[in-house]
């Protein structure tokens, strides 16, 4: 959830590491912090509440020489969000630092064991307790830093990827992994630390990815030495780096979140790219190919994910059991990790994470893979924790997304569930050739359709205006597109604080119905399809009720247009792919009244990007 950042080299440190961590703040913005040690062997520690900016100006008259150094931002689980909360933390002597992304679960009982060696605290932080632990380590055991770090660990309960300084050894960082992501890149006589790639791709293109419960030891001059908590030695494996910098900026852009849905034609194609051959009339996924058998035989599929992917998961339900007739369940990874589920070794758990690092996914896959299923991840992030675990899987490679409010990566993940259903049905010959050959050659139609919806932009910024007033939405939709409406709330509630929940459109009548009112804006998914006429139904019934329409319709259509306050045509397009084109007007309209209610839309209060802890 947090970002950590460190180098060790022969540049100047302190502008690594701030730009190190810009880019990583969208993980967390509570605070920030960043350690250095000087040319004279000091260590000094900076830290402020707020964002990476608030840092920047309290270390303006600071002294920030130094060549090796480590840094953080804060999305807070322990202690409030505050200057002394903030990371690295000190050890009681202030001879070492740490910075950590993670919960330490037992942090309560080491803490008490060190109050009773006589050690005090001055933070309400678990991670105070894991430095302060290491450096009763390291005293009592006589032992070097590594060592002391390793032993510690052995007594940690929890996740952490963490970076350690030692002002005696002013030449080294150790780091370590266990359950959030920690990847060095490699330079010229020069080592990057970071949470993910993003801080490093403007040094290096050659990155070593930390796997869980490793240690990492990166020494001046010296090659990166790699060992277990268990004090096995790993031989590092360099690989090379898929992302750009140019990826990583705004582009023109006002906000990350509005370039990220202004990519969703492009970042489609390249999702499709060499997958989707309308030449050929076919679909050609590896991940697919590789374990035909195992989708074959499937018995149930599950589908295991979190927010934004829950919901791509949702539509896949419907796309797996329409195509390929086998049972699906969609589970929020979080209650299916403990709810003791029934898992059978011809099942095919199909896990859908953005970054490839949320923590609850992570276990929820450790459980299916224990109990024998096959596991099939869909990522964007090559190289992630959860593609690493799985069987198999997809890559969506949409590049970067760095709005916290996900956008092109949902796209993206249904574009790659359905081309799944596709090949699965296909194979299983429940799915007939004419359908497939009609829906896949209008997948490749799809890209298309997202620009033409993405004109309506200037419509849609100003029609957002209207509703800046609004304290509650509701959005309904069928079938397909149930799904988008609870993605349309969920994209609304995180930018621009508006409570607003997403239903089925005919549960409506079972208790929603009593919100509506002249002042309850109600977002109704209506596309034509084999749902069209219930749900014109249900919008009549908002209308008698003097409910405020704003409607997803198919371009051409009149019934729904006019019983409408606002209307957005979308194209026209085969059913199971209307999601991907009626969530980008939502998107939209979300970003507009965020901006209009002059919202923090790339960083929303209390959210961060990927989840790395429970």
């Amino acid at each position: 959830m947090c970002g950590i950042v460190g180098y060790i080299g022969n540049q100047d440190a302190y502008p690594i590491l701030i730009k190190g961590l810009h880019r990583l703040e969208y993980r967390g913005y509570d605070s920030a912090g960043v350690a250095l040690i000087n040319p004279h062997g000091q260590l000094n520690i900076y830290k402020a509440k707020g964002k990476v900016s608030e840092l920047e100006k309290f270390a303006e008259d600071k002294d920030i020489s130094g060549h090796i150094g480590i840094a953080h931002t804060r999305w807070a689980t322990h202690g409030e969000p505050n200057q002394v909360n903030a990371h690295p933390h000190f050890s009681e002597s202030e001879q070492l630092a740490i910075i950590h992304n993670g919960i330490i679960e037992n942090y309560a009982l080491l803490k008490e064991g060190l109050m009773q060696h006589g050690y005090t605290f001055r933070s309400t932080t678990d991670t105070e307790v894991l430095i302060q632990l290491i450096e009763y380590t390291q005293r009592t055991s006589k032992t070097d830093l590594r060592t002391a770090v390793q032993l510690a660990l052995n007594q940690v309960v929890g996740a952490y990827a963490i970076a350690v300084l030692d002002k005696q050894h002013p030449d080294t960082i150790v780091a370590a992994r266990k359950g959030s992501p920690l990847v060095v890149g490699v330079g010229d006589n020069e080592y990057f630390l970071a949470s993910d790639a993003t801080p490093i791709v403007e040094y290096t293109d050659k990155v070593i990815y930390i796997e869980d419960e490793e240690i990492v030891l990166l020494k001046k001059g010296e090659e990166p030495q790699i060992t277990t908590i268990s004090n096995v030695s790993k031989t590092p494996e360099i690989k090379k780096l898929e992302i750009t910098l140019n990826q990583l900026e705004k582009g023109g852009y006002a906000h990350f979140m509005l370039k990220e849905i202004f990519e969703q034609p492009q970042t489609l194609r390249v999702s499709m790219r060499g997958r989707v051959n309308i030449d050929r009339d076919c679909i050609a996924l590896s991940g697919f190919i590789d374990n035909r058998e195992r989708f074959l035989n499937a018995k149930r599929i599950i589908i295991t994910a979190c927010g934004t992917s829950w919901h791509a998961g949702l539509i896949a339900m419907y796309c797996i059991e329409e195509f390929a007739r086998i049972p699906v369940e969609v589970e929020y990874s979080s209650e299916f990790r403990y709810r003791k589920p029934v898992i059978n070794k011809d099942d095919v758990v199909i896990a859908i994470s953005q970054s490839g690092e949320t923590a609850d996914t992570l276990a929820a896959i450790r459980l299916a893979k224990d109990a024998g299923a096959f596991i099939f991840s869909i990522c964007n992030v090559v190289g992630a924790s959860i593609p690493r675990l799985s069987d198999s899987g997809c890559y969506t490679h949409v590049g970067p997304e760095i709005g916290v409010a996900s956008t092109k990566a949902f796209t993206a993940q249904v574009t790659a569930l359905i081309m799944l259903s596709l090949c699965i049905g296909k194979e299983k010959g429940t799915l007939d050739n004419e359908s497939y050959l009609r829906i896949l050659r209008e997948l490749g139609n799809i890209p298309d359709h997202i620009s033409k919806v993405l004109q309506q932009n200037d419509r849609l910024a100003r029609f957002a205006q209207m509703f800046t007033y609004a304290q509650n939405f509701i959005y309904l939709g069928r079938g397909y597109n149930y799904p988008v409406a609870l993605e349309g709330a969920l994209k609304l509630k995180e930018i621009s604080y508006i409570h607003a929940e997403g239903y089925p459109a005919a549960e409506m009548k079972h208790g929603p119905i009593a919100l509506i009112s002249q002042e309850m804006p109600v977002v109704v998914i209506a596309p034509h399809g084999s749902t069209y006429d219930k749900i014109v139904s249900n919008i009549q019934e908002i209308k008698a009720r003097q409910g405020k329409i704003i409607s997803i319709v198919t371009e051409g259509d009149t019934q729904v247009t006019e019983m409408s306050d606002f209307c957005i045509p979308i194209p026209k397009t085969e059913e199971c792919l209307t999601p991907i084109l009626s969530v980008i007007p939502l998107q939209l309209l979300a970003y507009h009244i965020a901006v209009a209610k002059e919202r923090d839309v790339d960083q929303p209060r209390n959210l961060a990007k990927s989840v790395t802890v429970e």
